[in-house]
C-alpha cells in the first residue's frame, strides 16, 4: 500500500462542553493537521495522487473552520468539536473528494499544541 501525507494548518476558536475545566470556556488554538491518502497502486506517472491536488482539497475543507469559532458550524451544532470530532470530520469531507479517484483517506491526525494530538482512521468495518 502506498501512502502520501501532507501538513496544513488554520487557526480555530472552540469550547468544549461537558468535560469540565478550562476546555470548557472559549479558547483558541493553531491547530495543524495531517492528512494521509492510500491506494495499492500508482497511476502510470508513479504518482498517488499530486501533492498539490491533496492540499487544494484539504485548503477547500479548512476554509470552513479557518478563523471560526467551531462551535457555530453547522457540524459542530451537536458535536463536541474537540480535536477527535475535527478530525473525524476532516475525514468525511476528505473521504468525499478522494473517492471519486479509488484512493483512501487513511489518517487524519489534528494536533492542538505541538504535544497533543488525536488521530482517526475511518470506521473499521
Amino acid at each position: 500500500m502506498y501512502e502520501i501525507t501532507i501538513n496544513r494548518s488554520f487557526a480555530a476558536a472552540h469550547s468544549l462542553k461537558d468535560i469540565g475545566g478550562k476546555c470548557e470556556g472559549l479558547h483558541g488554538h493553531n491547530f495543524t493537521v495531517e492528512i494521509s491518502l492510500a491506494a495499492p497502486i500508482l497511476s502510470k506517472e508513479g504518482l498517488l495522487l499530486d501533492f498539490r491536488i491533496l492540499k487544494e482539497w484539504t485548503d477547500e475543507v479548512l476554509e470552513g473552520l479557518d478563523h471560526k469559532h467551531l462551535n457555530e458550524h453547522p457540524y459542530f451544532k451537536n458535536v463536541n468539536p474537540s480535536a477527535e470530532n475535527i478530525a473525524r470530520f476532516l475525514h468525511d469531507r476528505l473521504s468525499e473528494k478522494a473517492g471519486g479517484k479509488n484512493l483512501q483517506v487513511s489518517c487524519v491526525t489534528v494536533w492542538e499544541s505541538e504535544n497533543a494530538r488525536a488521530s482517526y482512521r475511518g470506521d473499521p468495518s
